[in-house]
């Protein structure tokens, strides 16, 4: 009976005995790769790589909502073509603690000059760029080599469908043949999807944006005065709390020292008379 595996690791494919010869004219095994250099990498002409960038910024925790809604108006002002909203995020904490983080994918060739715009925003409301960094990963490789798995998969599927066009031999032979294209489909379909999601990287930079608030200098005369001030209620607590906490224990106690005293002294009078 003829035999296709259309999915093995190794991309070679079985065809039927001899003795079957209406089917073994038809070669429906991919084409031999073409030679590669010794070192066994594809040759690569232009670099294929997927930046990311972050930066940090500190400002006033009262301006990080607003620095922050800015800066995603500016992003979706630049249209989905140039920059996309990705993730939002802020937490608005006690007294002058508060924090965010923003994610934005941003067209690569404008990449860099956009973060100098997103900076003036912050620079704008009393803010200071505080970090940068910038990551690439090399796709170069792996989108060479998904192009190459696809276009090889897609020979295989035409060649199957021709086997299934001619109608010849048997039943069996004709569901293996099917089974053999859906398998193939199904190789090329998820393919196809790592080969846009790694495009994608690559057209579209991510950016990273984080947000932490400008506390006060706790230097100088006031410094201390400012801390004695910020933690006066957690003070006034701990006092609080202590007293109900003695006096729990104190007057049950103390009740029970006075008895004893009182007891001991009546003992020592009835004792005299």
């Amino acid at each position: 009976m003829f035999l296709l595996v259309a999915c093995s690791e190794g991309g070679n494919y079985e065809a039927a005995p001899s003795g079957v010869e209406k089917l073994t004219t038809v070669d429906i095994g991919e084409e031999p790769p073409k030679e590669t250099p010794e070192s066994g990498e594809i040759p690569v002409s232009v670099p294929r790589i997927a930046y990311t960038y972050r930066y940090q910024y500190r400002l006033p925790a009262e301006h990080i909502a607003q620095v922050q809604a800015r800066q995603a108006s500016l992003c979706e002002k630049q249209g989905p073509q140039v920059c996309r909203v990705l993730s939002m995020q802020s937490d608005l904490g006690e007294n002058d603690y508060a924090s965010g983080s923003l994610t934005l994918a941003v067209a690569a060739p404008r990449a860099r000059a956009f973060g100098q715009e997103l900076a003036e925003l912050v620079s704008g409301q009393g803010g200071d760029q505080i970090g940068s960094a910038i990551e690439g990963e090399d796709l170069s490789k792996q989108i060479v080599d998904t192009a190459a798995r696809l276009k090889a998969r897609r020979l295989l599927r035409d060649r199957l469908m021709e086997v299934l066009a001619t109608r010849k031999g048997s039943v069996a032979e004709l569901v293996e043949a099917e089974r053999g294209v859906a398998k193939v489909n199904e190789e090329i379909d998820q393919a196809e999807s790592w080969l846009a999601q790694m495009q994608g990287r690559v057209d579209f930079s991510e950016m990273n944006l984080s947000y932490a608030a400008r506390t006060p200098s706790s230097g100088g005369f006031l410094g201390p005065i400012r801390e004695a001030v910020r933690n006066l209620d957690t003070i006034l607590g701990t006092v609080i709390g202590a007293l109900i906490i003695l006096g729990a224990i104190g007057i049950p106690l103390g009740l029970v020292i006075w008895g004893i005293v009182w007891l001991v002294g009546h003992l020592r009078r009835r004792g005299r008379n």
